[in-house]
């Protein structure tokens, strides 16, 4: 597919940013923003009238720090934390996490090469430099989610999260949906991983397109190969329709 044919002025574009925009790296504050990315988005975002957004698994204040100064309106800790365009934030109801988070540090502390990683809301337990040790990650933390009222267990790359169970990146695409710029637009959702298959569903159910990066099977309906071929369409179809933006 080409992302030119897709983008429009009366599109609502919401982006992934791990495994999306940006290549996933060993660690998560290891990621690294190509050049040209912030310009590119920024050039999207006047071109779609401020109807783009950030939907991640990640905390807003993070993808903030990565694309200063650029701010977006963004979804975090996968729909757990919202910042719609005029800026007001909206956070969902937290539950009890000391259980699942003594879970997690109890199994890093065994295996040093996993990753405990706290958000607002939700524990993250990373395998990626151990994948050997997945069915116990996975076992461990639902056995701590069955004990925690509230909370649900997320699969991803090389991760499992607990996270609340109102939380989900279609919910947070719907509810943007609801609001200025984006509603009354198509919505076009392009992510990576298992969480935000989601995404594609909610964006296709409202008459839009999902758009998978990389392998494995999806309900979206287009494909992308890699972030690199995404970020490559992504700026020569803003070149093309919101002037040129920096390489």
């Amino acid at each position: 597919m080409n992302f030119v044919d897709i983008l429009c002025p009366s599109c609502a574009l919401f982006l992934d940013f791990d495994g999306t925009l940006v290549d996933i790296a060993p660690q998560p504050e290891a990621v690294i923003v190509p050049s040209g990315l912030v310009g590119t988005l920024t050039a999207l975002n006047k071109y779609l009238g401020g109807a783009l957004a950030l939907i991640s698994g990640r905390p807003i204040d993070q993808i903030d720090a990565f694309l200063h100064p650029l701010r977006l309106p963004a979804a975090g800790v996968h729909g757990a934390e919202r910042r719609g365009a005029d800026g007001h934030m909206t956070l969902l109801s937290t539950h009890p996490l000391q259980h699942v988070e003594e879970a997690a540090l109890s199994l890093a502390a065994r295996h040093p090469q996993l990753r405990v990683e706290n958000k607002r809301g939700s524990v993250a337990l990373h395998y990626r430099q151990a994948p050997e040790l997945e069915q116990e990650c996975v076992q461990a933390m639902q056995a701590a989610v069955q004990e925690s009222p509230g909370l649900t267990l997320l699969h991803g790359k090389m991760v499992v999260e607990a996270k609340p169970g109102g939380a989900s990146k279609g919910h947070a695409i719907e509810a943007f949906m609801q609001e200025a710029p984006f509603a009354g637009r198509s919505p076009v959702f392009v992510g990576d991983d298992f969480t935000d298959e989601v995404g594609f569903a909610t964006v296709q159910r409202l008459k839009g397109l999902g758009v998978k990066v990389g392998e494995g099977a999806s309900v979206a309906w287009q494909r992308l190969a890699s972030p690199a071929v995404f970020r490559y369409q992504l700026q020569a179809a803003v070149a093309a329709k919101a002037g040129k933006v920096d390489a």
